[in-house]
């Protein structure tokens, strides 16, 4: 698989310094800015950055930061990991992707979500009762708006347009548009009706059991007379240089992270023996460079995507270990998963 890319996520968690305390939100953008860097100069293919509106986290605007990471790399594409579009505009997402697009000479990528977390709503005013309808026609909006035309449009979630033309236009006349999917098998039909990417959300269990929903989506692509790209996939995992060293190092902040997480929606506390499992057989890319680009080849292979973004950091990973991981992952997991799949 020649065209492969494989990429590196995050939302920007807060790390700890040297000494073991947290740093400054801004400290952590500033973190995730310099790994960018790092990661573009080692030939990772993309660097997507999510959204989120939560203390753990450094990343709320995530074209602000995609702007900024232009300006310093040549090569690397520049993806938020997702946009939360059901609590904004589209006609704002269109012009700032745009302008992140212009920046980097074309390298910009938008991913749409609806959003596993629901702070954005209440803080931007957005009644969670709408939750469907706010995406549904906010993506129905989008799509229109990539033509790069002018646009005439109506719904029941913000003000009508009349023959409205949005600028800036994009140098190539396309900004590259995925729609991030978690499991719902309406969100995958609703991005074959556009004709857009999907990008699988598979954050545990085994990934083949997402095989179902790529042969969705390419079966209503073609029901709709529209395009099956290739399909994405991004979930977490942590390199170090041995397997112990990453299971050990990843462990305690994946487990505070998840408690939080699953507090708030009934989960019960995760157990040692569960992430274990997770690194064996599920979707936890875990371990030496070795380990994960095997088990990151398996699952390309298996459920024939064109991309592979790791989510490589979880809670306050030290800093240190979070550059190391960037580093194996872009010098010694991204060239063994090719030779892997090119053997």
């Amino acid at each position: 698989m020649a065209d492969l890319e494989l990429g590196l996520d995050t939302f920007g968690d807060v790390p700890e310094d040297d000494s073991g305390a947290l740093v400054s939100h801004a400290a952590a953008i500033r973190q995730v800015f310099d790994e960018a860097v790092l990661a573009d100069e080692i030939g990772v293919d993309v660097i997507a950055l999510g959204e989120h509106h939560r203390p753990e986290y450094a990343i709320s605007t995530p074209e602000t930061m995609l702007a900024g990471i232009a300006t310093r790399t040549s090569r690397i594409r520049l993806a938020s990991g997702v946009t939360v579009l059901s609590s904004d505009d589209p006609v704002r997402v269109f012009q700032r992707f745009a302008t992140v697009d212009a920046l980097s000479n074309g390298r910009a990528e938008v991913i749409l979500g609806r959003g596993s977390f629901t702070e954005s709503f209440p803080l931007f005013g957005y009644d969670l009762a709408d939750y469907d309808v706010l995406f549904e026609e906010k993506i129905e909006l989008f799509a229109r708006l990539l033509d790069e035309k002018p646009v005439t449009w109506s719904g029941t979630v913000r003000a009508p347009l009349e023959n409205a033309d949005v600028f800036p236009k994009t140098e190539s006349g396309h900004l590259t548009t995925w729609v991030g999917v978690g499991g719902s098998p309406q969100s995958v039909v609703r991005t074959a009706h556009y004709g857009l990417p999907l990008m699988l959300a598979i954050i545990g269990g085994a990934p083949e059991r997402f095989a179902p929903y790529i042969d969705l989506y390419r079966r209503a692509a073609e029901e709709f007379g529209t395009t099956a790209h290739p399909v994405g996939m991004h979930s977490p995992g942590f390199v170090a240089d041995t397997d112990e060293e990453a299971r050990e190092v990843f462990w305690p902040h994946y487990r505070v992270m998840r408690d939080r997480i699953g507090a708030l929606r009934g989960w019960p506390p995760v157990r040692r023996q569960e992430y274990d499992a997770e690194i064996a057989h599920g979707s936890l890319y875990i371990g030496s460079p070795e380990t994960v680009a095997r088990k990151i080849a398996r699952a390309v292979s298996s459920l024939g995507v064109g991309r592979f973004d790791l989510i490589y950091t979880v809670g306050p990973v030290p800093i240190s270990a979070r550059l190391r991981a960037v580093e194996l992952y872009g010098t010694k997991v991204i060239p063994m998963v090719r030779d892997i799949l090119a053997g």
